[in-house]
């Protein structure tokens, strides 16, 4: 650049070795062509022309926020413009349409909520702040819009907030297109939900960057440690707070300081995980709809560094999962993991632990993040089983073997390595071994096994450990996106691409080389729409404009990749000889490019090259280039894990097949591999609309608010920023629009500012002055080349410096002038004031006198008054004090006196109240005798009276009672229901009139409210006319006042009234309701009068029926033997009733069913040919209910399956509404079969669950007809209870527990009975076995002989007689517990439990507490105060008792009713119970089956 851009006192950049770029002022041009600058720290310095850039003055002080509009764009305009940016935390700066992103190393929460992005959502690009949400929603628009794919390309350094602002643009995208409702979670939360385990498998800690989640500085000071201590101890937060600690803010406030960054320091820690660098590349692509909906995603990994798995360097680490694993607890001793020191793949490098991060908290989050992608608990063992198998694999040494070339285990310490890598790969330990020592040969003679030396045993071992830890990564990525989810219809997506950045270290090697050439590839493609971008702006603006040359790198792109020469052939062609070394590799590439500009050899080194990269040379060391990219298979190895136990180590190594098996080793390079990939994603890319957003790491100390100059520009070289501006600086640079560039430069030419010309012609106008070339003017802008901005500027300084020199001598005038009238005003301002400070001391002092005087008046009169206060109040104490006492003690007596007058009435009420309870105990035992002996007499009489012909006709009376009963009620209750309406009317009629009053008084308090409306104007009127008068006025006002409160109460009180009147109303349109329910109700009433009516006429035809069959039966009768009289059923079934419960059965069975079943008598007996023929069709029936009955079905969840299938079979097959059925007695024979066919110790505890279920279920389901109540007192016991329930049959009409209630005929009633006999009948056999089991040895233990209490003779013979009634005792308690067992394993109701059990009485308890001596205190077992007590009980017994013996007694009656069952046993629904298995062979069964589906 030449001086003529350059003036005395222009503002230029220049360079400085600290900070780039410094501004500086140029103040003096010497002869041989340099200049001297001013800088802006003081300094004089020198420099050329060629090496200043122009620096604007009046740029913004926040920075511009799109680089094209800078001024001169320069680098460094574009440094300085994001530093002033950045330091207003103003994080995002556009260059067209590239966004650049600097990390704050800080949480700013109010760029992301969801406000900003529903600002940023639809507004076109750059009209808002940026932001990344900007870049997100123009490639979601341009997507939605033109149907075409976008991208979006994330780069930077590593620190750089690639990852950050990866999640970020995908958050906006879940928010613009989130998926369709009814998903758990988006897509931007699954993918984030997977970010810990890809951070665990594919993150390391590296030279740039740790990976830690934390910062690592360690500053130390006195009073800053113990700021840090407060801060740490009370939000319990582990974070260096040095990183934002000044010592001068300590100092200065300390307080100030702790409220000012806690909470930027808790944000900041739980952040933590936003400076993240990753191993590898990824490329999320998100998949939408037509509708713009997410539909799916997938996840890509690229270049896995596996040889990190095997070698690092100190002080990185390697990859994150194997310290979580060692630190893991349990299952690090489980695989014999003991600190990472001790591992060879661990210990190359020094640096085990990172400052802030737990290794056991992170492998908490990454088996948290394994269990949320979808990875069992069995994969995740076996995941980390196979790291733990690495780790182990890594401590196996070799050393030479007995042959030559050969190879063994070094010691026993690798040999217990090599057996724990084997136990964890789950695979033969001799294989392992030998695929790790040799190698076998496939030839045409046969198989040939080769041993291999230490360092290719070494090898193998390594080559190993990379393959499965890369297949084992694979095989994450591919289960993560199957969590995620693809959709495979899907058209358009949007793919963000988080790379690696440009790399360039100390020691770079293949690992580098690999980045640095993607990073080549991305930037020829970032180059490439850059240029586009500038051709779209001329081609918008319509300018003319000729092609733009710029250096391409496609020249390194060809010596890195090109086919058959480049850098990747020749190294893929010398990892193929097993001899080459780095040497050859390196000879062979100077030898094929001796003359490249962008390869050149190392100064002090052979094998090292450089490559002058887009972003800058690196050196390259090529000693592991070699070995790094070999990616062999060794096929031993596939073979020995494909046969492993493991499931997850055989996906990962299938079986190889016999092609591929020949060769022992398969190459894969991994250069290559890469290099396919690589082209693959740029397909992609080529495929898809881009977008680029450039990270920026402020700083290498990882701190907010500082930033390094010099890295920052490197960072802008290796982003391809500075490339972009070069491009832009060989076209038209400065970019200004025609009212900008009149609003700024319009000074220079006054005269066209008067309005008269637009904005575009006074630019070319201004541009003709100047006599400027080469511009073009488009549409809306104005384009100029590089340096005429700056002689606009120039002549823009001069114009303003004339004007500023007229300015200052104007402001000069009118400051002395000023000064002169402020100067004399404040004299006059003085003098006042000193007068007005005289005045007020006088005053002040006699004021203070007339206070003081006042004040000690006030004084004394306060201490007469407090004194005399005191003693009146102290001789009121005294008094209330004495009279207090005597009160009390006339009180105490007067409370003993009524305290004994009542102790005395309760005890003389005590003594009646017993002899009058012994009395009537006394007479209630009397009448019970009398009562069984009349009831037994009367008992007989019955029974006898049975079997007569009358028994039926006084049925029928009976039922003809019972009718007539219900008749009555049916009138009763016709005539209560006439009355309540009759009430109801005449409480309707009386709201009415209460409701006619309220509106009167309603309208009465409205008049008066008009009324006082009125007297209110009167009274503003005379208020009007009064105002001139004070007095007056004062007192209409007080009267107003009042007026208006009276007003408001009128006012509530007219709102009570309504309120009031909306609640009668209420009250009259709810009685309304009531009483046409009560109608309704009548009419109903009414009909099931007439279908009693019905029901009646249909009884007496059915008992006309019932006679004339009776009369048959009974001719038939007589024409039979006695014995034949009698159905063959009834009489086992009588013999194992008691005579109370036979006697109902027979007579109900008589009257209302067949004399007997055709299984026990001939068909030309008892049945004619219709009735056999119904019994033919119910023959499956009844061979299905015999199967349920006889096969032990078991219980489902508790529920008895025999009683629940039983029911649904009854209910289905209608046999509860059937007037004539067999059915039922065919289920009762088949139960006292059961009971007399098995054990009864299994058989009845199994029956009587299933029996009382069955009972409970049709307790509460069915309901009787109303004439069969009339047995209800034929039984006292079980039965007798049963039957009472029915005398009230409305009791049972609608639903109870869940269970629909079912009309019953007289069969389904008499069934009921029969099984509520059965299960009384069970009850008694259950506790006649336990009786029979338990009075021997309980009379053995009540009546044994008592042993000889003389003196210590605790050794007599007779403890051997006390030792066998202990036995006794034990037998007893032992069958007990079996029989409990027993009952609980058939599900018997705890409420039917207690009651088997027989209770001892009083004179037992006696007996037993007498007989047993105590050997150890020598005194009976039980106290002489309680022996003595029984004794007298027995004594007042023994006048009642039947019967003087000690055994249990004889009681037959049943503790406990239906009812109680029923309510004591949970409801069972039936219908939940799943049928047997034989249900499918049955034909009449299979509605159960089609219920059960």
């Amino acid at each position: 650049m030449s001086i003529a851009p350059f003036r005395k006192g222009s503002n230029v950049w220049v360079e400085d070795k600290d900070s780039a770029w410094i501004p500086a002022q140029v103040v003096h041009f010497l002869n041989n062509n340099q200049i001297q600058l001013l800088t802006s720290s003081g300094n004089k310095v020198l420099s050329s022309p060629q090496k200043l850039h122009l620096r604007d003055p009046d740029a913004d002080l926040g920075g511009v926020d799109d680089m094209t509009k800078l001024t001169y764009l320069n680098e460094p305009g574009v440094l300085y413009n994001l530093e002033r940016r950045y330091a207003l935390d103003n994080i995002y700066t556009y260059t067209g349409s590239i966004l650049i992103a600097v990390n704050p190393f800080t949480r700013l929460p109010h760029l992301y909520n969801a406000h900003m992005m529903e600002q940023y959502k639809g507004a076109p690009f750059g009209e808002l702040s940026p932001h990344v949400f900007a870049v997100a929603d123009v490639a979601y628009r341009a997507m939605m819009c033109e149907k075409r794919s976008q991208s979006i390309l994330v780069s930077g350094e590593s620190g750089a907030g690639k990852t950050e602002t990866t999640k970020l643009i995908m958050q906006y995208l879940a928010y613009m297109g989130g998926r369709a409702s009814g998903d758990d979670r988006s897509v931007e939360q699954q993918v984030l939900e997977s970010n810990p385990l890809l951070e665990a498998f594919g993150n390391a800690r590296t030279v740039r960057n740790d990976n830690s989640r934390s910062f690592l500085y360690e500053e130390r000071h006195f009073k800053k440690d113990s700021v840090i201590k407060f801060l740490s101890d009370v939000h319990d937060v582990k974070c260096d707070y040095d990183i934002f600690l000044d010592e001068r803010d300590i100092q200065r406030d300390a307080r100030v300081y702790m409220y000012l960054y806690v909470p930027i320091i808790s944000l900041l820690v739980l952040n933590a995980f936003l400076f993240s660098c990753s191993r590898f590349g990824k490329f999320v692509e998100i998949q939408f709809d037509m509708n713009g909906r997410i539909s799916g995603a997938a996840i890509r990994t690229y270049l896995l560094e596996r040889s990190r798995v095997v070698q690092i360097t100190d002080p990185e680490r390697n990859y994150h999962c194997f310290y979580q694993l060692c630190a893991s607890g349990e299952n690090s001793e489980r695989y014999k993991l003991e600190d990472p020191t001790q591992f060879h793949y661990l210990n190359q490098s020094k640096t085990y632990e990172l400052e802030g991060v737990s290794n056991a908290d992170e492998y908490i989050k990454t088996r948290r993040a394994m269990t949320i992608v979808g990875i069992s608990d069995t994969e995740q063992e076996a995941i980390f089983r196979t790291l733990a198998g690495i780790l182990h694999l890594g401590n196996v040494e070799f050393s030479p073997g007995k042959e030559h070339d050969s190879s063994k285990i070094k010691d026993q310490k690798s040999s217990c390595h090599l057996q724990m890598v084997a136990e964890l790969f789950m695979c033969d330990v001799n294989l392992l071994l030998s695929s790790l020592c040799t190698r076998s040969i496939q030839t045409r003679e046969g198989t040939i096994v080769k041993a291999l030396d230490c360092h290719a045993a070494i090898a193998s071992r390594d080559a190993l450990a990379k393959t499965v830890y890369s297949r084992l990564f694979d095989w994450l990525v591919e289960k993560i996106n199957k969590s995620v989810g693809q959709d495979p219809t899907s058209r358009v997506q949007i793919g963000l691409l988080d790379i690696y950045g440009f790399e360039c270290f100390k020691h770079n090697s293949f690992e580098q080389f690999c980045i640095n050439f993607a990073n080549e590839k991305l930037q020829q493609h970032f180059n490439e729409h850059v240029f586009k971008m500038e051709q779209e702006e001329y081609n918008k603006e319509e300018i003319n404009w000729s092609y733009i040359e710029f250096v391409d790198n496609q020249d390194v792109l060809d010596l890195i990749e090109k086919k058959p020469i480049g850098i990747i052939a020749l190294l893929d062609e010398a990892c193929m000889f097993p001899k080459s070394t780095n040497e050859t590799f390196a000879n062979k590439l100077f030898q094929n490019f001796p003359s490249h500009p962008r390869l050149e050899r190392a100064k002090f080194s052979q094998t090292d090259f450089g490559l002058s990269h887009y972003a800058g040379k690196v050196t390259y060391q090529t000693e592991y280039f070699l070995d790094k990219n070999r990616d062999y298979v060794v096929v031993e190895h596939c073979n020995v894990l494909s046969s492993s136990k493991c499931p997850l180590i055989a996906v990962l190594f299938p079986s190889i097949s016999e092609e591929t098996s020949r060769s022992s080793y398969k190459f894969s390079s991994v250069s290559s591999r890469f290099k396919q990939q690589l082209q693959a994603l740029m397909e992609t890319l080529n495929c898809t609309e881009p977008h680029y957003v450039r990270c920026i790491k402020p700083n290498s100390v990882n701190r907010p608010h500082i930033f390094e100059n010099q890295s920052i520009l490197h960072q802008l070289r290796c982003g391809g920023v500075l490339e972009a501006i070069r491009i832009s600086l060989a076209g038209y640079p400065t970019r200004r629009t025609y009212a900008e560039f009149a609003d700024r430069f319009g000074i220079i030419m006054p005269d066209a500012m008067d309005g008269s010309v637009d904005e575009k012609t006074i630019t070319l106008k201004i541009l003709q002055k100047l006599k400027l070339d080469n511009f073009q003017l488009g549409k809306t802008k104005v384009f100029l080349r590089a340096g005429q901005i700056g002689v606009l500027d120039a002549r823009r300084t001069e114009v303003l410096e004339s004007a500023a020199r007229l300015v200052q001598g104007r402001l000069k005038t009118y400051i002395a002038r000023r000064d002169f009238k402020s100067t004399r005003a404040a004299a006059l301002s003085v003098q006042a004031y000193c007068r007005g400070c005289l005045g007020r001391r006088m005053f002040t002092e006699k004021k203070e006198t007339v206070a003081a005087v006042s004040l000690q008046t006030y004084i004394r009169g306060w201490l007469a008054k407090n004194s005399y206060l005191q003693q009146y109040r102290s001789a009121i104490i005294v008094q209330s004090c004495i009279r207090g006492f005597f009160a009390r003690q006339k009180f105490m007596l007067d409370k003993k006196h009524r305290a004994a007058m009542l102790i005395q009435a309760q005890w003389r009420m005590f003594k009646v109240q017993s002899a009058f309870r012994q009395h009537h105990k006394s007479v209630i035992a009397v009448q019970c005798l009398w009562r069984r002996k009349i009831a037994k007499q009367l008992f007989k009489k019955l029974k006898q009276e049975a079997n007569e012909a009358g028994a039926l006709r006084m049925a029928k009376s009976k039922l003809e009672k019972q009718l007539d009963d219900i008749s009555l009620r049916f009138e009763l209750e016709k005539r209560l229901r006439m009355s309540n309406d009759e009430t109801k009317t005449a409480e309707i009629r009386k709201l009415h009139r209460i409701l006619e009053a309220v509106s009167i008084e309603l309208k009465e308090a409205k008049s008066e409210n008009l009324k006082q409306h009125k007297v209110n104007e009167v009274l503003q009127s005379n208020l009007e006319v009064l105002v001139k008068e004070k007095d007056e006025l004062e007192k209409c006002i007080v009267n107003v006042e009042e007026f208006k409160r009276e007003n408001n109460i009128l006012k509530s009180s007219l709102e009570n009234m309504e309120k009031k009147n909306l609640g009668l109303e209420a009250e009259l349109s709810r009685a309304q309701k009531e009483n046409d329910h009560s109608i309704q109700k009548l009419h109903e009433v009414e009909q099931k009068c007439e279908q009693l009516q019905q029901n009646l006429k249909s009884m007496e035809e059915k008992m006309s029926n019932l006679e004339n069959e009776n009369l048959v039966l009974r001719q038939k009768a007589l024409s039979l033997t006695p014995k034949s009289n009698r159905p063959g059923f009834i009489k086992p079934f009588s013999d194992m009733y008691s005579s109370a419960l036979s006697l109902p059965y027979m007579e109900k069975k008589s009257i209302y069913e067949t004399p007997t079943p055709a299984k026990h008598t001939p068909a030309s007996q008892g049945l004619s040919e219709s009735r056999l023929s119904k019994l033919t069709a119910n023959q499956e029936n009844n061979v299905f209910l015999s199967k349920c009955i006889k096969d032990n079905m078991g219980f489902q969840d508790g529920k008895p399956v025999a009683a629940c299938i039983i029911y649904k079979c009854l209910l289905n097959w209608n046999a509860f509404d059937s007037e004539r059925t067999t059915i039922f007695d065919q289920i009762i024979e088949g139960i006292n079969a059961a009971l007399k066919a098995g054990v009864e110790n299994d058989v009845l505890p199994y029956w009587l669950s299933n029996a009382s279920a069955l009972l409970c279920i049709l307790q509460r389901s069915l309901r009787s007809n109303s004439f069969l109540s009339a047995a209800s007192n034929r039984s006292a016991g079980l039965t007798g209870r049963f039957s009472q329930g029915l005398k009230t049959p409305l009791k049972y009409i609608g639903f109870e527990d869940g269970i629909s209630h079912v009309e019953a005929r007289y069969p389904a009633i008499l069934f009921k009975q029969q099984l509520t006999a059965s299960v009384e009948k069970i009850f008694g056999l259950i506790r006649d076995n336990l009786k029979k089991e338990i009075s021997p040895l309980l009379t053995s233990c009540i009546q044994a002989p008592k042993t000889i209490r003389s003196g210590k003779s605790s050794r007599s013979p007779g403890g051997v007689s006390q030792q066998q009634s202990i036995n006794q005792w034990d037998s007893i308690i032992r069958f007990l517990d079996s029989l409990m067992n027993c009952l609980r394993k058939n599900h018997v109701s705890t409420f039917i439990l207690p009651n088997i059990a027989h209770a001892l009485t009083v004179r037992q308890i006696y007996r037993i507490s007498t007989m047993y001596w105590d050997d150890k205190y020598g005194t009976q077992s039980v106290s002489n105060e309680v022996v003595a007590q029984m004794r007298e009980m027995l004594n007042k017994d023994n006048q009642n008792l039947a019967t003087n013996s000690f055994l249990l007694d004889d009681d037959l009656s049943i503790p406990f009713s239906t009812d109680d069952i029923s309510k004591a046993i949970p409801a069972v629904d039936p219908m939940d119970v799943k049928p047997p298995a034989f249900t499918s062979e049955f034909p009449v069964a299979k509605f159960l089956l089609e219920n059960s589906k």
